[in-house]
């Protein structure tokens, strides 16, 4: 399935409009005091733009952790700590109730601290400080942008001539962002990030096999989080074996077709959505 999804996903993300986001990166670094990258909390390594370093040089370098709700707390403390030992300044959100988001302005003051000091002695104390927002599709970056620019962000992509694909965006606080494109990397050379990727939405799963997908998740929620199973779906979790979990669940569910025969295409798409919903809890994928 590793192939499959590389050949799909390449397919899919890798035309033309991701190397122009890829060149708007590098030539807007230039204009920029720092960079900030949203991730999701729930597969961080996966949904990292494994270029952006190079994209954007010695920039200074913020994480978002979004989608903490429907993380496993531990497990993001833990990412946190990895994060922050790479050099990176780390937050912690949940762009959807907004949980998190309002440390943004005072993470960028301390990130840029000295650049603040820099433009204070040379009397340019009102000077704006100007960050890039990145983030791969469906990590939560338009809403994290949203909670933190409140009603400004609506209003700077309704300006005319404002084109989707360059936006300033003025947050208050003497803070500029500068939103990009949703950029996905060429090549997962790793098929477990092509798989993290589809299990929480950021790839489109109609490009896989359902059921591969559905039981490959199950198969590492058994591994990872047996409880979340047994107790939502009411199944033992005493087998690796991914097709015979969802065969077990769409029994329980009563997932049949006729003739008798269990709905595992079902009952993979329940299982996706549910994940995705949080419905099984707060889960983490990966550990550092």
């Amino acid at each position: 399935m590793g192939d499959m999804i590389n050949e799909a996903v390449n397919v899919q993300w890798f035309p033309g409009h991701m190397a122009k986001a890829r060149r708007m990166i590098k030539e807007n670094s230039a204009m920029v005091d720092a960079v900030c990258e949203v991730v999701d909390a729930r597969i961080p390594r996966s949904s990292r733009n494994p270029e952006v370093g190079e994209l954007i040089g010695g920039k200074p370098r913020m994480l978002i952790l979004n989608r903490a709700d429907q993380a496993d707390p531990a497990m993001t403390d833990r990412w946190a700590e990895h994060f922050k030992a790479q050099g990176l300044y780390v937050i912690k959100t949940d762009a959807k109730s907004g949980k998190g988001t309002n440390a943004f302005q005072n993470a960028v003051r301390s990130l840029l601290k000295d650049k603040i000091e820099y433009y204070r002695q040379r009397g340019q104390t009102g000077r704006l400080l100007r960050i890039m927002i990145l983030g791969i599709p469906n990590v939560g970056k338009s809403s994290f942008i949203n909670r933190v620019a409140g009603r400004r962000a609506a209003e700077a992509s309704d300006r005319p001539g404002v084109t989707r694909g360059k936006q300033w965006i003025n947050i208050g606080g003497g803070i500029e962002m500068l939103d990009t494109p949703g950029l996905l990397w060429p090549k997962f050379e790793d098929k477990e990030v092509g798989e993290h990727l589809a299990f929480t939405g950021a790839v489109k799963d109609d490009i896989l096999d359902v059921e591969t997908l559905g039981a490959r998740l199950m198969r590492l929620l058994a591994s990872e989080y047996p409880e979340a199973l047994s107790g939502r779906y009411k199944i033992e979790t005493d087998t690796e074996d991914g097709f015979a979990l969802l065969e077990r669940a769409a029994k329980k569910r009563g997932f049949i077709v006729s003739g008798g025969e269990i709905d595992i295409e079902r009952m993979s798409r329940v299982l996706l959505d549910e994940f995705r919903g949080g419905k099984l809890g707060r889960l983490t994928l990966e550990t550092p």
